[in-house]
């Protein structure tokens, strides 16, 4: 992957960006950083199948649905599934500012670093969708 220095980059925005829409591999170098462009949706599907992610587990129980993501913290109760997953998203929203907020900074969570990419990336609907396995 060929790194353009930061002002490089600002004189072939378009041609970086075109790279990066199609699969390309285009990147910005920039105090010693490198970061890499990837396409939304490219990155989304890649986060969403990825066994870093996990995927999200419903077990019925004492008359209603609960909704949680081994591995990490977030978990949600329902009456109902659909309840229940509802609630589970706003969990991962909560926690996904959580972690942006202060949460990135310990050990124990730093790791779920693609689980908060993937939210901040994901419409409610594509959760949802996520939640009860289908596409995203």
């Amino acid at each position: 992957m060929q790194f353009l220095t930061y002002s490089e980059t600002r004189r072939r925005l378009r041609e970086v960006l075109d790279a990066a829409e199609v699969g390309k591999a285009a990147g910005i170098e920039r105090r010693g950083s490198r970061v890499a462009l990837v396409e939304r949706d490219r990155l989304h599907g890649l986060l969403a199948d990825s066994w870093r992610l996990g995927r999200p587990e419903a077990v019925a129980e004492a008359g209603g649905w609960s909704v949680f993501l081994p591995g990490s913290p977030i978990a949600a109760d329902g009456a109902d599934l659909e309840g229940a997953v509802e609630e589970f998203i706003e969990a991962l929203r909560e926690y996904s500012e959580d972690w942006e907020d202060r949460l990135r900074l310990a050990a124990n969570h730093e790791h779920l670093w693609p689980l908060v990419l993937f939210v901040s990336m994901s419409s409610d609907a594509e959760l949802a969708s996520w939640v009860y396995g289908g596409e995203s």
